[in-house]
């Protein structure tokens, strides 16, 4: 069977299993593009289960596009927690405040590919599932089952520059929403990147591999690891925390950390050196956080004092907040939300 037939082929077997096999999840209550658009952001990088309460929450504090653009940069991020990847937030944030200026979404994929932090792939999403265009949305999932289907061993990069022009033609008409979820669908439940279920699977008869072989897998660079003593700077009663500058995590919030892995007695000379004099230090533990291509060895002190620490300037950036404020407004990222069981 010849490639482009195998794909005109799709639709019949794959809108039958769809519909009988596809999982309750709360963005598929409807197709409003505003629900379809925060949970694609949402699972970028984040699996369904993971996704599914923050996505509930989400809508319930802010239901439209209008609550998005208008909403504090604080309470987003407080509900974006968990997540990780907060730049996903920022940027959606951004392209509400677009999408209300123009009067509502776009709704073809070129259009909605110019919105902050919306690609090929979201756009392709939402024009789909949200406007019934046969427009391809291309991700992981999609890429697998078409690359087994058909037999393909390129790169990954490749199968997905080359599907998203030949996956048009096979949308089915007035189906495209099934169709492109139907497809996310099969890749999670049964074409799943180790030990498919391939007995399961409605295009079982057209696939040209039957076996985790394909798509070909691609080596991963080494992560680059760094150490860094943090500060749990408290009072007691309340903690200090500051906003991050530059990097990884750049725009949100972290305890007071410094490159290196300092022992004790080294830590407290580094806190005299700055200027404090009364202090008590214990050490609060150590973690490490994995970042896509970065690691962070963390050593962790549980730094007690009473002085004002903002009067002195290597702890000018510190803001203090009561514990009770900082669970129930600051967004901690997950890098240093274990620091508070250490206070």
């Amino acid at each position: 069977m010849e490639r482009e037939e195998k794909l005109q082929g799709l639709a019949a077997p794959l809108l039958a299993w769809y519909e009988a096999n596809k999982r309750d999840l709360p963005w598929r209550e409807n197709n409003d593009p505003y629900r379809v658009w925060v949970s694609e952001i949402m699972l970028q990088q984040t699996r369904v289960e993971a996704a599914r309460e923050h996505y509930i929450r989400f809508l319930q504090a802010l239901p439209a596009v209008e609550a998005l653009a208008a909403c504090p940069e604080e309470k987003l991020l407080k509900l974006w927690e968990g997540l990780g990847y907060y730049s996903r937030a920022k940027n959606m944030q951004k392209a509400a405040k677009e999408i209300v200026a123009r009067g509502g979404f776009p709704q073809t994929a070129a259009e909605l590919a110019s919105l902050p932090g919306v690609g090929e792939y979201t756009a392709g999403a939402i024009a789909s599932i949200a406007f019934g265009q046969p427009s391809p949305a291309v991700d992981g999932n999609v890429v697998r089952v078409l690359a087994r289907l058909l037999g393909d061993a390129e790169a990954q990069d490749v199968l997905r520059k080359r599907y998203f022009a030949e996956l048009a033609p096979a949308y089915p008409q007035g189906r495209c929403s099934d169709f492109t979820q139907g497809l996310m669908e099969l890749g999670a439940l049964v074409c799943t990147p180790a030990s498919p279920r391939c007995l399961l699977c409605p295009l079982q008869d057209m696939c040209a591999t039957k076996s985790d072989a394909l798509p070909a897998k691609r080596e991963k660079p080494a992560r680059r690891e760094t150490e860094m003593t943090v500060f749990l700077f408290t009072d007691g009663r309340g903690i200090w925390l500051r906003r991050r500058e530059g990097g990884v995590l750049s725009g949100m919030t972290e305890f007071f950390n410094i490159e290196g892995a300092l022992p004790l007695p080294e830590a407290e000379n580094y806190l005299r050196g700055a200027g404090l004099t009364e202090f008590t230090l214990r050490r609060a533990g150590t973690h490490r956080h994995v970042f896509t291509h970065l690691v962070w060895q963390m050593t962790a002190y549980a730094a007690e004092t009473g002085q004002a620490l903002s009067s002195l300037p290597a702890f000018s950036s510190l803001r203090y907040y009561t514990k009770e404020e900082a669970k129930e407004r600051v967004s901690l990222p997950s890098a240093f939300r274990w620091c508070m069981d250490r206070l």
